[in-house]
Order: structure tokens, then sequence, then C-alpha cells
């Protein structure tokens, strides 16, 4: 795995080797992250990058985030609960030298907490596949006050997903194994 474009283009990020077969670690190939990309600077989104304050989901390696601070984003949180998953985190913002962006927070993303920050532009939700995480993450993200007005929703599954109420459905693309819905936060 590797970043894409932007600044930190072509570093190489940690191997995810073996991985944790309980923390379901499965990251987004180079591939689909950079179609995912290609569709978000597009233009179809009115660049939701740039300057972006970024949440990613169900973590995981963190490249997703990364990618964003890469391409402009001004900051990227991260939030897993996995061990594994939060070690590579650290190592990968090691390698892009983006701690001064990032913060990781090592909990659940179905139980976040309040958020007395800052909201957030641009959500990615990366959940482990076919366990209907994802709609539990998005509304404790939602209720505890992290989503800003009209912020982009990057929700990654082995299936396309319903937009939750209130949440509008943007588009929705197909990848191999992999769909990627995108919506617009009430």
């Amino acid at each position: 795995m590797r970043i894409i474009a932007g600044t930190y283009r072509g570093t190489a990020l940690a191997s995810v080797g073996k991985g944790d077969a309980g923390a379901h670690l499965r990251p987004t190939t180079d591939r689909v992250r950079e179609s995912l990309f290609n569709v978000l600077m597009g233009g179809k989104f009115d660049d939701p990058i740039t300057d972006a304050r970024v949440l990613d989901l169900f973590a995981g390696t963190g490249a997703l985030g990364l990618e964003a601070l890469s391409r402009g984003a001004a900051s990227t949180t991260f939030v897993d609960d996995g061990r594994k998953a939060q070690s590579l985190i650290r190592d990968n913002i090691r390698l892009t030298q983006s701690k001064a962006a990032t913060t990781l927070i090592a909990r659940d993303a179905t139980r976040l907490p309040a958020n007395t920050g800052a909201l957030y532009d641009l959500i990615f939700l990366d959940p482990p596949y076919g366990k209907s995480l994802g709609e539990k993450a998005l509304a404790a993200a939602h209720a505890g006050h992290w989503i800003a007005p009209d912020a982009l929703i990057v929700w990654e599954e082995k299936s396309p997903q319903l937009a939750p109420e209130g949440f509008d459905l943007l588009d929705c693309r197909k990848y191999g194994d992999t769909h990627i819905t995108f919506l617009r936060a009430p």
C-alpha cells in the first residue's frame, strides 16, 4: 500500500502483514482508493478535500485519512479500537510525518463520545463488511455532533447502503466486491 497522490505521494505505508484476524483488517486497495479519490476530486462534489476536517471511522491502517491529508485536507481524526489498527495508524502517521495534522482516538466507532471540538466536513466510514456497524457508527457520529451540516460521507461496504433518515444518497459506485456509497449529511 502507498499514498497515491499529493504531498505524500509514493510513500509506502506500513504493511498489514498477517494482521489481526479479530480486528477484521481489510485495507482499501490502492486501486479502489485511487478510484474513490478520482470521484472526490473529479468535480462532482465541489472539492470536498481541500482544507477539510476529516473523520476516518474504522480507520484500519489510516490510508483513507492520510490520502485526504496528502491531497490538502486540514486535519484527520482516526477512530479505531483495534490494537493492531492503532499501531498501523501510528506507524503510517510517522511515515508520512503528519503528526501535527492528525489525532487518533482509540475507541469503538459505534460508541463515540460527544464531540466538544469543531465538526467534520468529510467522513470516511469503512466498517467490517456485513456486520451492520456502519449505520450504528454514523448514528453515533451524528448524535454526538461530529458531523458538520452538509458533510460528505463516504461509506465503504460489501453492498450498496441505504441513506439513513435525514441523509441524502448522492451516488454509489462498485469496484469488484467493494461498494462505495456517497451520502450528504442533513
